[in-house]
């Protein structure tokens, strides 16, 4: 029978005692079983790509300067913990790998949410938000469109688009240009020359990217043009071990605490980026 205040009193001070007993009992349970640590080993492993993208991560070794290094720097402080990068992702779904095989706590570099990534991670809540964008090579449009409006042709294109390998644009190309002919890139700068040399029509890859190319190589504006895509967006968050649902939640109330819920855009990156490159 449940013990109440009626039946404490009925029993008199035998039923006091139990009760008391209760709580002791309680409380020493909870003083030998003490709430087990988010992460272990007092350390914060992350995944990060070994290449670099900046303003979001330098290259291995550079520095440790960037949206993504102070986030990742700012998570491991709040827990009480030291920091440990893995750089050795060559690609950003080898990152998504680390965390499925064990090999990290988190994934912070870039990542952008997909369906199937997130069949296998946890994802934080976004704290950059990007629109997708191509890059075209102008000839090749202009030959395409045929005197039409470029974003006439782009939903039905059918002819070769540049994604790299191991991007979340490699996953979304297959369903937003579904007659493309899909050519993949070891990275990005391999993507670009083709574009350049007129090797393929189009690069789909973010916004912020396509942009920052203009700003980093001007004379690109003679051979290609950028094309934003705003209806489809790209969403940046962190990926979590998907062993570890408290670290999860942590990493969402530190971006709404200690971040205020900021959700960066592509011109606040743009700028953060320009004043980057000045310093």
């Amino acid at each position: 029978m449940p013990l109440t205040r009626r039946t404490l009193f009925a029993a008199g001070g035998g039923g006091l005692l139990i009760a008391q007993a209760q709580v002791v009992a309680a409380q020493g349970q909870q003083t030998q079983n003490p709430a087990k640590p988010i992460v272990s080993d007092n350390k914060l492993r992350i995944a990060m790509p070994a290449f670099a993208s900046d303003p979001f991560f330098p290259a291995d070794g550079s520095g440790d300067k960037g949206v993504d290094m102070d986030l990742a720097r700012g998570i491991a402080a709040e827990l009480g913990v030291e920091p440990a990068f893995d750089r050795s992702a060559l690609t950003f779904d080898a990152m998504v790998q680390k965390l499925t095989s064990g090999e990290a706590d988190l994934a912070i570099g870039k990542l952008s949410r997909t369906l199937r990534r997130g069949r296998s991670i946890l994802y934080s809540r976004p704290y950059a938000m990007l629109h997708q964008g191509l890059l075209a090579n102008r000839v090749n449009l202009a030959r395409i469109a045929q005197g039409k409006p470029p974003e006439q042709i782009i939903r039905d294109f059918s002819g070769n688009l540049g994604v790299i390998e191991g991007s979340s644009f490699a996953t979304y190309a297959a369903t937003t240009f579904p007659h493309a002919q899909i050519r993949r890139f070891a990275g990005w700068n391999t993507v670009v020359d083709a574009i350049r040399n007129g090797g393929i029509d189009l690069a789909y890859r973010d916004d912020f990217e396509i942009k920052k190319l203009m700003v980093d190589d001007p004379s690109m504006t003679v051979v290609a043009r950028s094309i934003t895509l705003t209806d489809k967006v790209d969403t940046i968050a962190v990926g979590i071990s998907p062993d570890n649902p408290h670290l999860a939640a942590f990493v969402d109330l530190y971006l709404d605490l200690a971040k205020g819920q900021q959700v960066l855009n592509t011109d606040e990156i743009i700028a953060r980026y320009r004043q980057g490159s000045k310093a």
